[in-house]
């Protein structure tokens, strides 16, 4: 494979997508990915058809992300003990059970319209899946050379991208043809998934040769406190964990408010949240390519830095700018086309920012510490999506929606400051 022409430098898609292990593993992570979005979205509309309840719908999504709250923390520590190949693998067979079990109840007359059944297949499902990220997220490190993670994750933020989108609009359709239709090819996608990563080579993770007498939980806590110290350790890491949280922050705010941002600040419908969800979304993948493809010629700090600064300022242009053309004679009809223009900005400015701390968190972390490094980012991601749907509301109802919004990008320009004054401490002359 490396000696095909342009592979030797590892730039770019074709030189990532030429090494088969990662092949594999990507190819199953867009099977599992797009199993698991068909599997979210199926989950609402089953939840409501039951007895058209709001409420069967918020308490099924409460099961389904209960188990991301409690549970990174032992996956980690539990894809740096054991083999990551082998828990990738039994993670999507066991979903791919789990998901049959939804259709296969509904033939039993008591379970068809319970709720209680669903909602306890629905916690085994999400834990299970809390296993697979980390030992994915550790094991690519193992699979190519360290110039080819800025490309690898942007391939990876793209399957992330497509099956969210993929998953949301195909999940009604199949649910119309057949209720249980989407669950069927969910659990095909996950035996696929489980399938190719069997077929990769994975390097096994070394194991720990200490010996120790402590408990379960006390050995957990302790591994757990091991990965807090090398974080806090090292500046990079520290900053890059930080900038990702942020992110996550600032991106899922930014969808929560969507609905009340068009209304109050573009003044068009909540159904058109659209209008700027879907070009940021296209920005996203466009960013993710672009990245992917050219991001190596410049240092991940630059990419970091530009990205803080040009989010915090699109933000701020969003939320004061259409607010402000509404009220022009002239310009108020042209408020839709700039939020949506601007959406798309914004979009590839994420892309920018969350592919080059994800590459640091991988570049430098230890294979023997890197599950439980991602299992915390991880909790600090699924913690970074409960909290916009709890304090967001809160927040615009309180301030405005566009003060709000304002504030983010004010939130992020600090901190790409902060960036700019302290990088060089931080990064260090790393290469470009």
């Amino acid at each position: 494979m490396e000696t095909l022409t342009g592979l030797e430098g590892g730039q770019g898609f074709r030189y990532v997508l030429a090494r088969t292990d990662f092949r594999l593993v990507w190819f199953a992570q867009l099977a599992g990915q797009s199993a698991d979005k068909f599997v979210m979205f199926s989950l609402i509309i089953l939840a409501y058809g039951l007895h058209a309840s709001s409420f069967q719908v918020a308490v099924t999504l409460l099961a389904y992300t209960l188990p991301a709250l409690f549970l990174p923390a032992f996956a980690g520590v539990y894809a740096d003990r054991h083999n990551r190949k082998t828990t990738m693998v039994w993670t999507n067979l066991g979903r791919a059970a789990m998901v049959t079990l939804i259709p296969l109840s509904s033939l039993l007359p008591g379970l068809r319209n319970d709720l209680f059944h669903l909602l306890l297949i629905t916690f085994a499902f999400s834990a299970l899946g809390q296993f697979f990220s980390p030992a994915e997220a550790a094991a690519i490190p193992t699979l190519l050379p360290r110039r080819a993670l800025l490309t690898a994750n942007s391939l990876v933020l793209v399957s992330m991208v497509l099956t969210l989108l993929l998953g949301g609009a195909l999940a009604p359709v199949f649910s119309r043809i057949d209720t249980y239709l989407p669950y069927w090819i969910a659990a095909v996608l996950f035996a696929v998934g489980g399938g190719l990563i069997a077929l990769a080579t994975i390097p096994k993770n070394k194991p720990r040769l200490d010996q120790t007498s402590r408990s379960n939980f006390q050995q957990l806590v302790t591994e757990v406190r091991e990965a807090l110290d090398f974080l806090r350790a090292s500046p990079v890491l520290l900053a890059s964990f930080a900038q990702l949280s942020l992110t996550v922050l600032v991106l899922f705010m930014m969808f929560t408010l969507a609905p009340a941002y068009v209304k109050t600040v573009i003044g068009i419908q909540p159904q058109d949240s659209y209008t700027i969800l879907l070009p940021a979304t296209i920005g996203a993948i466009i960013s993710a390519a672009l990245v992917g493809q050219f991001g190596r010629r410049f240092r991940r700090s630059q990419l970091l830095l530009i990205g803080l600064l040009a989010t915090g300022a699109t933000l701020i242009v969003l939320a004061s700018v259409p607010f402000g053309m509404r009220h022009v004679p002239g310009l108020a009809g042209l408020t839709r086309y700039f939020a949506a223009v601007f959406g798309l900005v914004l979009g590839m400015e994420f892309g920018a920012l969350l592919i080059p701390s994800f590459t640091y968190l991988q570049e430098h972390t230890t294979d023997e510490v890197r599950g439980r490094i991602f299992s915390l980012f991880f909790l600090a991601y699924n913690g970074a999506t409960a909290i916009p749907i709890l304090a967001a509301a809160a927040l615009a109802d309180a301030f405005g929606t566009a003060r709000v919004i304002g504030g983010l990008g004010l939130l992020l320009c600090l901190a790409g400051a902060a960036v700019a004054r302290g990088g060089v401490h931080v990064y260090g002359e790393e290469e470009a």
